[in-house]
């Protein structure tokens, strides 16, 4: 799937990652420059430093509210694609935006348990049981509280073989990711008898956003052929549409 529509999902990811490669970027700028201009033994400006405060404070802000868009756009256009339904950028923004507020419901609430419980086994089981929600918002239409509690309905009797997977995918993802940042590294090591370490630093963060633009649609498209997979299982979708499409040409003659 990713191969086929690589353009599609690799322009939204790259284009959702601009944001928080930017707030990267400033906040680099902005400890560079501190220490910069301690070294200096320059007195320090409480005004701009204040000002930098603020513009991380809003630039963090700005990444939290795009969070929806970072991990429901391509969670769509998968969802649409798996469907065999074309998918086009103002429909993916516009589907997106329809779900924004229990979207962000749900990440925050996923955020606030990572920090609450303290304990990853504890949070990994709740998690895998409310994999197939965002999936399930937009493709059966439904509500928040109706997807996380159908989700958990789906896998129970399956957490186990949801996890291995969600978890081997994780692993890959993280394996290709950690080889194409260190195969874009080496040749700009090699730079570094030529520009600055502010340069160097800045560059490979480049690389990094760059990378895990390219690499993180791997992961929201398992989980999207994942929730097909729970309800081809669990309620033989596949002969459903199998049915459905069977009696579509019917119904036209």
């Amino acid at each position: 799937m990713y191969r086929r529509h690589f353009l599609l999902f690799a322009g939204i990811s790259a284009i959702l990652a601009i944001p928080s490669a930017a707030s990267t970027g400033f906040n680099w700028f902005t400890v560079f420059g501190t220490l910069f201009q301690g070294q200096a033994s320059q007195p320090i400006d409480n005004t701009a430093y204040l000002e930098s405060q603020l513009a991380q404070i809003g630039a963090l802000l700005i990444n939290v509210l795009l969070v929806p868009f970072t991990y429901g756009a391509v969670v769509y256009a998968a969802c649409e694609s798996a469907l065999g339904r074309s998918v086009s950028p103002g429909g993916i923004f516009m589907a997106v935006l329809g779900r924004y507020f229990p979207l962000m419901g749900f990440f925050l609430l996923i955020g606030i348990m990572a920090v609450a419980f303290c304990l990853i086994p504890l949070w990994a089981w709740i998690w895998v049981n409310w994999v197939a929600v965002v999936p399930m918002m937009f493709v059966e239409n439904i509500g928040l509280g109706a997807a996380m509690g159908r989700s958990w309905r789906l896998v129970t009797g399956r957490w186990w073989r949801t996890f291995l997977i969600i978890f081997l995918v994780w692993i890959l993802t993280v394996v290709v990711r950690w080889a194409l940042v260190a195969f874009a590294v080496v040749p700009i090591a090699a730079l570094s008898f030529f520009l600055s370490s502010y340069i160097l630093l800045a560059l490979t963060g480049a690389v990094t956003v760059v990378v895990d633009a390219l690499v993180n649609p791997i992961f929201q498209i398992a989980v999207v052929l994942v929730y097909f997979d729970l309800r081809v299982r669990r309620e033989a979708l596949d002969l459903f549409q199998m049915a459905h499409q069977l009696a579509a040409p019917a119904a036209v003659s």
